[in-house]
């Protein structure tokens, strides 16, 4: 891209500063200020670079960028869209802002010398080959780009990050990392740099090297320290080439309680109750990367018992559980989530862990093991707990069938904490004290902290993740309404009155303890 900013080399102080007040901004001489590089490295030390620029303040959710040009209201608006954070401008010398980009990034040279290595590696493969070939053999990925590979995937191990994106563009390659749910640009590689890496995570995942024309998914298994991780690796041919992304999941993970995921106690009550139930349906529902396999599984360390039996089917298997038996489907070889649900019946289980229901051969069967004494737990992608009735029934199972077999229903999303380590009491604003108000909340009890921002949560104010939650349990109203066909609306009052929560008030709960923060609420669910 290229810069457009003023040549501010040769102007003084004074014709800077009425520069400024033209422009109707600050001016700021980082000559005399010394930038905290762990402030400056907010934003992602390319996109400094590109648009000339250095964060020099934070607060909250808000920076302030020195720029060499600070109306490129383009560049503005990609740091907003990009990092989340509301931007304010100041003009700086264009001289002193490089020199600023060099102090605060040049601390940690490590992903700019691996890199330029891998580059340099890059460039001797090619010219051993035609100049018009992008393939990539085995033999030929040179170390650096080995190194350079297997540095993208530890980092974002490192930063408890639960996905690793590898997205090519026109003039380069972007490495995002989704951190607590949201998505962080980490660094960018040269294009010329994207077949090599692409070669290395494929290798290294069993997949084929030389199949570019369709989607492969493979997975890595590695040790970090004492843990035992597992990556699921996903590619996709896109017009600009491959993108990858690799799930991180934990193996040794699994022993999280209920009592830590965010459930209001009079819910958390409720749930127990009805997983203790012999059998019948139990489904959890909710967007992908909304927690409900780490529900499941936490639910699963509370049955497994040695003298009860359980049998998972699943797609993948997420994390070995011992005492339970677990079964991955292979769809090319005829196991589906219909096929092993036919054969645990066969199996003598008392508890059947399916991974999700997508279809209505599933949902049958599914619904015969729990009307022949089996408790069964499974997903379903809906955006509330009331919508799953209607979603089975659209599936082609009888009213009947689902108003027997529904013992309750979870619908759940996950919202990011407030970081411990810079959380602060803040005062309410009178609109979220109304809202407060309005759902039954005094706000003179409100307990509202916000994070500054620090090196422990990598300078966004949030660390860790908890769900909210809403738990509509099969009453015999609710039962007789299913039967009836009654409307979703209908379904949601009846499920109120019988002392349901939503998912927006249960997350504005957590707001009004200080646990998140309202904006983080809406992110995630729409208010009523």
């Amino acid at each position: 891209m290229a810069d457009n900013s003023p040549n501010t080399a040769d102007i003084s102080e004074d014709e800077l500063k009425a520069q400024a007040r033209k422009m109707k901004v600050k001016y700021v001489n980082l000559a005399t200020l010394q930038v905290n590089p762990e402030i400056g490295q907010v934003i992602p030390e390319a996109i400094a670079r590109r648009y000339v620029l250095v964060c020099i303040s934070k607060l909250e959710r808000k920076v302030v960028l020195a720029m060499a040009d600070p109306l490129d209201v383009f560049a503005m608006d990609d740091i907003k869209f990009r990092t989340g954070f509301d931007v304010e401008s100041v003009l700086a010398r264009k001289g002193d802002i490089l020199k600023t980009i060099e102090t605060v990034y040049g601390g940690d040279n490590r992903w700019k010398d691996l890199v330029d290595q891998a580059s340099d590696a890059h460039i001797q493969v090619v010219e051993e080959t035609k100049p018009e070939d992008e393939d990539i053999d085995e033999e030929k990925i040179d170390r650096p780009v080995i190194t350079l590979a297997n540095a993208i995937i530890t980092n974002g191990i490192e930063r408890h990050a639960s996905d690793i994106h590898i997205e090519p563009y026109e003039n380069e390659v972007i490495v995002r990392y989704r951190v607590d749910g949201v998505l962080k640009e980490e660094m960018q590689l040269p294009r010329n740099l994207l077949a090599a890496v692409v070669a290395r995570i494929k290798i290294m995942a069993s997949l084929r090297i030389d199949e570019k024309r369709i989607p492969q998914d493979g997975r890595i298994q590695l040790t970090v320290g004492t843990r035992n991780l597992d990556l699921r690796v996903s590619t996709l041919p896109s017009v600009m080439g491959e993108s990858i992304v690799m799930r991180i999941l934990d193996r040794g993970n699994t022993k999280v309680e209920l009592t830590q995921l965010g459930f209001h106690e009079k819910d958390l009550d409720l749930w127990m109750k009805l997983i203790s139930r012999p059998h019948g349906i139990i489904l959890v529902t909710g967007p992908t990367g909304s927690g409900k396999s780490t529900t499941l599984y936490a639910t699963l360390n509370v049955l497994n018992k040695p003298d009860v039996k359980v049998l998972t089917v699943e797609d993948p298997v997420e994390y070995n559980m011992k005492g339970i038996v677990q079964v991955q489907t292979n769809n090319k070889a005829g196991l589906t989530f219909a096929s092993a649900l036919r054969a645990f019946l066969r199996q003598d289980p008392d508890i059947i862990m399916l991974g999700e229901i997508r279809d209505q051969e599933t949902a049958t069967i599914a619904v015969e093991a729990a009307l022949t004494g089996h408790l069964v737990l499974s997903t379903l992608h809906t955006n509330s707990a009331v919508a799953s009735v209607n979603r089975l029934i659209d599936m082609g199972l009888e009213p009947f069938l689902v108003s027997s077999t529904i013992n309750g229903i979870l619908a759940q999303r996950l919202l990011r904490r407030v970081c411990n380590s810079c959380g602060r009491s803040v005062k309410p604003e009178p609109e979220l004290c109304r809202i407060f108000e309005a759902n039954g909340l005094d706000p003179a009890q409100a307990k509202l902290r916000r994070g500054r921002g620090c090196p422990t949560c990598n300078q966004s104010g949030y660390k860790g993740r908890m769900g909210i939650y809403e738990l509509m349990e099969g009453t015999e109203k609710i039962r007789q309404m299913i039967v009836a066909r009654a409307q979703e609306y209908e379904l949601r009052e009846q499920a109120v009155k019988d002392g349901m929560t939503n998912l927006y008030q249960d997350g504005l709960l957590k707001v009004f303890n200080g646990v998140t923060t309202y904006e983080e609420l809406l992110r995630v669910t729409i208010g009523n």
